[in-house]
């Protein structure tokens, strides 16, 4: 019977990763120093839902989408902390039915104080602590030149901690360099090369929004290298591997567990206790993808609420890989479908229609072993002009050194009077 603790295991470790979104208009880039004030109250979000309910939600239904595409690798992870809030701050700059559609797919109102007060204070939280290393960082970069809505850039930076800075987008390489830098900076250099200079377009890129989380747990209590050897992993193929597999046994340390019919839940936190990773492990007969099916916001709370302190013997494989996703289709099957298309309208950021999600780039990094776990991971959300008829951005080139086609037109009436071709002007 195949299993896969890795994967699950991801799941509990969506929060620590890394986002970024490309918007074409302006650019943005915060200080991370500049930090707001630690104000750590959760407040409910509107009529809704409250914040972790919706980042819970929207995890679940994400991760669903990517476990279903058969053409990604089988071991799963992303940041929905990440992915959420680097929608979030494009979202802010929605109207209309974009923003509905928005709304729908991350399960919150815009314009909601006890939002941005939770967005302002986990923030806060992420970034002021002394027990674990942790941190995220939000950053707009508009385009030389694009102007975006003073109210827009004030949200952003109140709410988010993000702030603009310039970049030119007519140089792609120099560009991408820039926000790439800044990624890595953000995640300890484990996030490189999100935005590849080929996404940028010279004339209609205007706005990449990007968020980043960096984190680096130690376990409360570690497993003894001693203790790993090489065991047998069973693939859901139904073949053996050997991997090298830590263990923890005959101790008196006590766990958070529970367990149904299906599966087994164990908690294994790290030093400050605030952030743990959930292991959730099938049982024999049990196939992961059913699990992963079934899982939602509700059920895994009450897991969670259900877990009691235990004495177990852990086995645990090491592992450390990367991934890396476009996100547009996942998310246009969700429901954000305007988003995407010249239907958008996205006039809080720039105060007019004129732009559209091109695409939604993530990569994230993990590496679990006997000391703890190190994780990062970056989204972008790449947002355009619409190229309808032309744009101010760019001067049209009309080169008419080849052969043409032409009429003589009568406007008033739209009547061809005359038509031809030149294949040799010479002649």
């Amino acid at each position: 019977m195949g299993k896969k603790p890795i994967i699950a295991i991801i799941v509990s470790l969506l929060i620590l990763t890394t986002a970024v979104v490309f918007v074409t208009t302006d650019l943005y880039s915060p200080d991370i120093e500049d930090k707001q004030s630690e104000d750590q109250n959760q407040n409910p979000l509107g009529n809704i839902t409250s914040f972790n309910d919706a980042v819970n939600q929207f995890c679940f239904d994400f991760f669903k989408k990517l476990a279903e595409d058969e053409n990604n690798h089988p071991n799963i992870f992303y940041s929905p902390y990440s992915v959420f809030t680097a929608l979030a701050m494009t979202y802010e700059g929605a109207r209309n039915n974009t923003a509905e559609e928005m709304k729908n797919v991350l399960h919150i109102e815009q314009d909601n104080d006890s939002f941005h007060n939770y967005m302002q204070s986990l923030y806060n939280h992420l970034n002021y602590n002394d027990k674990y290393t942790i941190s995220t960082a939000n950053a707009l970069w508009p385009d030389l030149g694009f102007n975006l809505l003073d109210e827009y850039v004030n949200i952003i930076e109140t709410y988010y901690g993000g702030k603009a800075t310039e970049v030119e987008y007519a140089n792609p390489e120099e560009a991408a360099r820039i926000i790439n830098e800044w990624v890595e900076k953000q995640t300890n250099n484990l996030i490189k090369n999100l935005v590849p200079p080929d996404k940028i377009d010279p004339d209609l890129t205007k706005l990449i929004l990007t968020n980043a989380i960096y984190f680096k747990g130690i376990w409360q209590v570690q497993f003894d290298e001693v203790n790993t050897t090489k065991r047998d992993f069973n693939l859901a193929s139904g073949e053996l591997t050997q991997v090298d597999t830590m263990k923890m046994t005959g101790t008196k340390d006590k766990f958070n567990y529970t367990e149904t019919d299906k599966f087994q839940i164990l908690e294994l936190p790290y030093n400050g206790k605030d952030i743990s990773m959930i292991i959730i492990l099938p049982k024999e007969g049990v196939e992961l993808s059913e699990i992963i099916s079934e899982i939602n916001r509700e059920d895994y709370i009450s897991w969670i609420e259900s877990m009691d302190e235990k004495e177990l013997d852990i086995y645990l494989p090491k592992f450390k890989f990367e991934t890396k996703y476009t996100l547009n289709d996942y998310l246009y099957d969700m429901g954000m479908k305007d988003a995407f298309t010249y239907d958008a309208d996205f006039s809080g950021i720039d105060g007019k229609p004129d732009l559209f999600i091109s695409s939604v780039l993530h990569k994230a990094f993990i590496e679990v072993n006997e000391e703890g776990t190190e994780a990062a991971a970056a989204t972008a959300v790449i947002m355009n002009l619409k190229a309808v008829n032309g744009n101010e951005s760019s001067r049209i080139v009309f080169d008419a050194d080849h052969p043409f086609l032409f009429t003589i037109h009568h406007k008033e009436t739209n009547t061809i009077l005359f038509i031809g071709n030149v294949e040799n002007p010479l002649e």
